[in-house]
């Protein structure tokens, strides 16, 4: 059984074996197993990768890392709306905006110099 390659809740790199869609559809619960116990399993047809069986785990890992709750969301708004409030973040807009392109550009150069 060839295996393919990802990165689990860990962030180890593991292999997946690969598993006939007849095989899985023949030995369903051994395969099931394999991945509740394993991550995953990758159920080919044809040779082709058509599917993947995860564990719950992985799949609670999965959706945990690609969507930050809107109250985490909400909290690094609140945050950055708190600094660019402060005396100093409203004086610094109100000298960039007041600024003419001379001075504008003089900050650029300065900045660039910086970094």
């Amino acid at each position: 059984m060839s295996a393919m390659t990802f990165r689990n809740r860990q962030g180890e790199w593991v292999d997946i074996p690969r598993v006939a869609a007849s095989r899985f559809k023949n030995e369903f619960g051994a395969i099931f197993e394999q991945a509740a116990l394993g991550g995953a399993v990758a159920i080919t047809k044809h040779d082709a990768p058509k599917a993947v069986l995860l564990s719950y785990a992985e799949f609670e890992s999965l959706i945990k890392s690609r969507a930050p709750a809107l109250d985490d969301l909400s909290a690094q708004f609140d945050s950055l709306l708190a600094r660019m409030q402060t005396p100093k973040a409203v004086q610094g807009m109100a000298a960039a905006f007041d600024a003419t392109p001379a001075q504008l550009g003089r900050a650029a150069k300065a900045a660039a110099r910086k970094r």
